[in-house]
């Protein structure tokens, strides 16, 4: 399984995009405005989206992809997400205001965009690929995923504050006859410490907050952690903080760039 970041940041300025990641070449987790770095031929090969929630970070290009590529596709493009972020799209993006209903275009029979629902705890398979659907904390209803290939699982956590509930569903995921290790945990940390009452009303993770979170990791089960949606404003402090509030841990730290592509 190919993982390629298109974006990574928590807004957007000069050589940032907002997430979203392109799994091998037609699911898309998040839609935020790394989706314009693609070409319109890989634009027009996604079939799937699956979004985390409903904050434009995530879902600002998915209106001009569809628009993007209304004329070269003759199937609609699935949008997996919560109830609650498929009405959020329904009433504030494709409302014939903001933008065209392409749920209802070209034809109510025929559409460019079709929502599938979903929920926290299941599994989804589009195209041999399984997507288990995972918990988050966030101030709109939202989700993670976790995301198998043919080595390990993929997990990004999306949006997130203190996740109790994470751990032991990673864990399940590794256990079983046909389990996989987690190969790779996305998780985000939206502010400095400076601004840590900030990221606890909006409920993101400060480095401070990001290692207690992490401390909760289980034994032995000690997951390589990529670093997302740092702020531009405030990236270099927040590497900064996570690598001296992290020093001695048994995992490895990283941060994740725009343009990387990861292989699981």
């Amino acid at each position: 399984m190919r993982v390629r970041v298109l974006g990574c940041s928590g807004a957007i300025a000069q050589g940032c995009r907002t997430t979203s990641f392109l799994i091998n070449h037609n699911i898309l987790i998040d839609a935020g405005t790394g989706v314009g770095d693609l070409t319109l031929e890989e634009m027009r090969c996604i079939d799937h989206v699956f979004l985390t929630h409903s904050h434009l970070d995530h879902i600002a290009a998915l209106p001009l992809m569809l628009d993007s590529v209304s004329s070269l596709r003759n199937q609609p493009v699935q949008v997996h997400a919560l109830p609650a972020t498929i009405a959020a799209l329904q009433a504030h993006v494709f409302n014939n205001t903001i933008w065209p209903d392409f749920s209802r275009i070209p034809s109510v029979q025929s559409p460019l965009l079709q929502f599938a629902p979903l929920a926290e705890g299941v599994q989804v398979c589009v195209d041999d690929t399984p997507i288990q659907v995972l918990s988050a904390v966030h101030t709109v209803p939202a989700v993670g995923y976790a995301v198998q290939g043919d080595n390990a699982w993929w997990v990004f956590t999306g949006d997130t504050e203190h996740n109790p509930a994470l751990w032991p569903q990673l864990e399940a995921l590794c256990m079983g006859p046909a389990a996989k290790p987690i190969g790779m945990l996305v998780i985000e940390t939206a502010f400095s410490n400076r601004e840590s009452s900030l990221a606890r009303r909006s409920l993101h993770f400060s480095p401070a907050s990001l290692a207690q979170e992490l401390s909760g990791m289980p034994s032995g089960h000690n997951y390589p952690v990529y670093i997302t949606h740092t702020k531009p404003s405030e990236s270099e402090r927040i590497l900064e903080e996570i690598t001296a509030g992290l020093e001695g841990q048994p995992y490895e730290v990283r941060w994740l760039g725009a343009g990387q592509t990861f292989y699981l």
